[in-house]
């Protein structure tokens, strides 16, 4: 069914996806959010709301505005998307990643899917409430964050620590990465709710040795030390932990697929799920890549340091443990350095909020039946689970059966189905007016 909100998230979705808001991680580098920040703050105003656009650091943009609702007593809702994105090689794709091109019915372009789709979903949807004079059963807060991609310091967690005045009386929220459609069969469509996702810890290991000439025996040799602990690292596989968000996924995959799924050995039965084996693969388990090197300054000098970047993921109640487990992997001789830190994060799959997803979603495509998972990154809930928000992932799309969705977030040709970004229009507007 065509909307006039329905129509008009293809043209905002394009819109933000020419907005080249590129976060490097480096703000000397990064484009900030300021454009798309602006834009809709303007989309906003347009309809008679009233947004804040907040900078964090000059271009580091977000924006938030609140709906009251009919009954401002209650707890209200968070809806919040980020505004930056992470780079593109324009040379590796298909077409230009900030064209925000239609072909073969998607919307191609760099944050397609993660997630300048759900901020268009949201924008489309307020925008026709506030034409058609709609209220919402209690307050909304829209939140258009900066810098997701990099941990949320200038984003999400810059809003918490200056602005949580905004966030006054939020007690749930919904944001990435969740809401999203695996097909089982013609008539069964499992959509994944994120209630839980791993945590954050970035680290930087140094190994030091003595410096001296390329040309001689040199068994201290930093460079050595700090390669092989990095490939003990990049080899290891650590043990098999299933959590309850996690063990209640593998349940109703089991039931859906008819497979026999042991929740205590349960990689063979996750290697038959298809493209979000990777996904999923990845939460039942700490995990830690190296993700960057640096050594020397010279090609005949040995020097003195190395480092390497190592991402680590961990699940809830893990950290203390995997820290342990890393350092033994590691060795005794290198430096652990902690550059960025967030906790993982675990809600029930429950509650009033959970059964207004599961009806709209039904409602929108009968065969849908909801069911709860955990995201292997991180999002800026992280952030905003600070302030006692029970938070969740729902972004609701319906995918066509063969696109491999996992692949899209940070690779090439990231592109979202036109059709599936109008359902999830639908659905939105019908979970909200539940709510």
């Amino acid at each position: 069914m065509r909307t006039p909100a329905t129509d008009e998230v293809i043209d905002l979705c394009r819109d933000l996806i020419r907005i080249d808001t590129t976060n490097t991680g480096d703000l000397a580098t990064s484009a900030g959010e300021r454009g798309a920040a602006e834009y809709v703050a303007t989309k906003l105003s347009e309809v008679g709301l009233d947004p804040q656009l907040l900078e964090s650091r000059p271009g580091r943009a977000s924006v938030v505005t609140r709906i009251p609702g009919a009954d401002s007593s209650r707890g209200a809702l968070l809806v919040h998307g980020h505004l930056d994105v992470v780079p593109a090689d324009a040379s590796e794709w298909s077409v230009h990643p900030f064209s925000g091109e239609i072909k073969d019915d998607f919307i191609w372009g760099r944050g397609a899917v993660d997630m300048k789709d759900f901020d268009a979903m949201s924008l489309a949807v307020v925008r026709d409430w506030q034409r058609t004079g709609y209220v919402p059963p209690r307050d909304i807060v829209l939140a258009y964050t900066a810098d997701e991609e990099a941990g949320s310091d200038y984003g999400a967690a810059f809003l918490v620590d200056e602005h949580r005045d905004l966030f006054e009386g939020c007690t749930e929220a919904i944001g990435e990465v969740g809401g999203f459609s695996y097909t089982v069969s013609n008539d069964l469509r499992l959509y994944m709710i994120q209630t839980a996702e791993k945590g954050i810890d970035w680290l930087r290991v140094h190994a030091t040795g003595r410096p001296g000439h390329g040309s001689f025996v040199h068994d201290d040799n930093a460079v050595t030390v700090l390669s092989e602990a990095v490939a003990r690292v990049g080899r290891h596989r650590f043990p098999v932990v299933v959590t309850p968000t996690v063990r209640a996924f593998l349940e109703e995959v089991g039931e859906a697929l008819q497979i026999e799924i042991d929740p205590e050995d349960p990689e063979a039965a996750i290697a038959k799920l298809g493209p979000i084996a990777t996904m999923i693969g990845a939460t039942i388990r700490n995990t830690a890549n190296p993700t960057r090197l640096n050594a020397g300054y010279k090609d005949n000098v040995i020097p003195g340091r190395a480092s390497a970047t190592i991402d680590c993921r961990t699940l809830p109640g893990q950290f203390e443990l995997f820290r342990e487990q890393l350092v033994e992997v590691l060795g005794p001789d290198l430096e652990i350095e902690s550059i960025h830190r967030q906790p993982a994060l675990e809600t029930g799959f429950d509650g009033a909020l959970v059964d207004a997803m599961a009806l709209a979603l039904k409602a929108e495509d009968p065969g849908a039946h909801a069911v709860p998972y955990m995201l292997s990154g991180g999002t800026d809930a992280k952030s905003f689970a600070r302030l006692g928000i029970r938070c969740f992932g729902f972004a609701p799309l319906r995918l066509p059966p063969d696109l491999n969705f996992s692949a899209l977030f940070h690779g090439i040709d990231e592109r979202v189905p036109v059709e599936g970004l109008q359902f999830g229009v639908r659905v939105l507007d019908r979970f909200l007016r539940q709510s």
